[in-house]
């Protein structure tokens, strides 16, 4: 190894954005061959994998809803204080942060502060939530790495070099589709997948609905059906395991830890939670019905703030796609007999299967060309060089 090591700190608070955070480092080592990367910061199982050094794991960040978050407010204020007190003391030569927007925009502006140059992967939501996000993400970051092709535009003005780099996902399903196919365990007749979320709230409230709309999918099919649950951790596999103790599911049920992808690809339908899952769903052309629980008063301020909204949809394939494609199942609709309904629906040769298939392959279009990991891991590079 030459040269002193390349010191980067990492922030992702999610599955999917550790699973970016994986790919990345991975990618940003092959620009910087024979010289040390040192990774330290939080995340998960990949970028452990990765040889990062985690002071958090995925695991413990996940909160969904606003109640949940303030509930646990002393455990967020620690963990972004103890983030801040590791960039002072390890003086990292970069931070880069991954989606997970309002922690991550807090401690980018201050390690900043500290003299460390910021990076942020997955571009915030701004067009979704409040353009007032713009200026302060602008104040954070160094570079943007965007993942959307209209979203450079958005920071125009602000001095923040916004780059469009494509969605790293589109590479992932492609290697997933060109890996032979996972021995995945089925039963006889259709196939329905389950993806009650990657954080503890959301499969607590998702995933009991969604074995009542099993039962519901198996007793319409006279039991010719098999349902598979991919799990993203272990963890959240056993939380899974303690919810099934509780609420019986369908006969033939079987849950598996990660491979969402291959359970996905070789699906007829799926029932998924609001998430990146949506877009995997899409990628893998697994027609899916999306749902989504929150509180109360998570309720009443999304709908307070979705007034000012550029879109009035949950899902990402609905973002993208520019109207109402994916169903989607929110709040009081998010119900086991809709959720079994819709999924009936795109089982077999049906116009609603051959509809969303068709904007499935509009969105596709939309996201770019494979490589975004690696356009996103040059952009670093140039960073670090400057």
């Amino acid at each position: 190894m030459s040269g002193a090591p390349l010191k980067v700190m990492v922030a992702a608070g999610e599955v999917s954005g550790d699973m970016y955070g994986g790919a990345l480092v991975r990618a940003l080592r092959a620009r910087f061959p024979g010289r040390e990367i040192e990774v330290r910061g939080m995340g998960g199982d990949a970028l452990r994998a990765e040889g990062a050094k985690l002071l958090y794991h995925t695991d413990a960040l996940g909160a969904m809803g606003l109640v949940e978050v303030v509930a646990r407010l002393r455990f967020f204020r620690k963990a972004l204080a103890d983030m801040v007190a590791l960039a002072a003391a390890w003086r990292p030569d970069l931070l880069v942060t991954l989606d997970y927007y309002s922690f991550n925009v807090a401690l980018a502006e201050r390690v900043r502060a500290l003299g460390v140059r910021t990076a942020h992967y997955i571009s915030p939501k701004v067009w979704v939530w409040r353009r007032g996000r713009v200026r302060r993400v602008a104040r954070a970051f160094d570079l943007l790495l965007c993942i959307f092709p209209f979203e450079p535009a958005l920071y125009a003005g602000t001095g923040l070099r916004a780059v469009y780099v494509g969605h790293p996902l589109v590479e992932q399903a492609a290697a997933t589709r060109a890996e032979p196919p996972a021995a995945l365990p089925w039963g006889p007749g259709r196939r329905v997948a389950i993806l009650p979320g990657s954080r503890a709230g959301e499969i607590r409230a998702l995933l009991p609905i969604f074995l009542e709309a099993a039962r519901r999918v198996e007793a319409a099919l006279g039991g010719e059906v098999s349902f598979v649950l991919p799990a993203p951790t272990p963890r959240m596999r056993a939380l899974a395991g303690s919810i099934l103790a509780r609420h019986p599911g369908p006969g033939r049920l079987a849950v598996v830890e990660g491979r969402a992808r291959h359970v996905l690809a070789q699906a007829g339908a799926a029932m998924i939670a609001s998430g990146t899952a949506t877009l995997e769903a899409c990628l893998m052309d697994c027609p899916a019905v999306l749902a989504y629980r929150v509180s109360l008063p998570t309720e009443l301020v999304a709908r307070l703030v979705t007034l000012r909204a550029a879109f009035r949809w949950a899902g990402l394939v609905n973002i993208v796609a520019g109207r109402l494609a994916m169903p989607e199942l929110l709040q009081r609709d998010c119900t086991a007999a809709n959720a079994a309904r819709l999924t009936l629906a795109f089982l077999g040769d049906t116009p609603a299967r051959r509809e969303l298939l068709e904007a499935y392959a509009q969105v596709r279009g939309r996201l770019g060309p494979p490589g975004a990991t690696g356009r996103a891991a040059e952009a670093l590079a140039g960073l670090l060089g400057a």
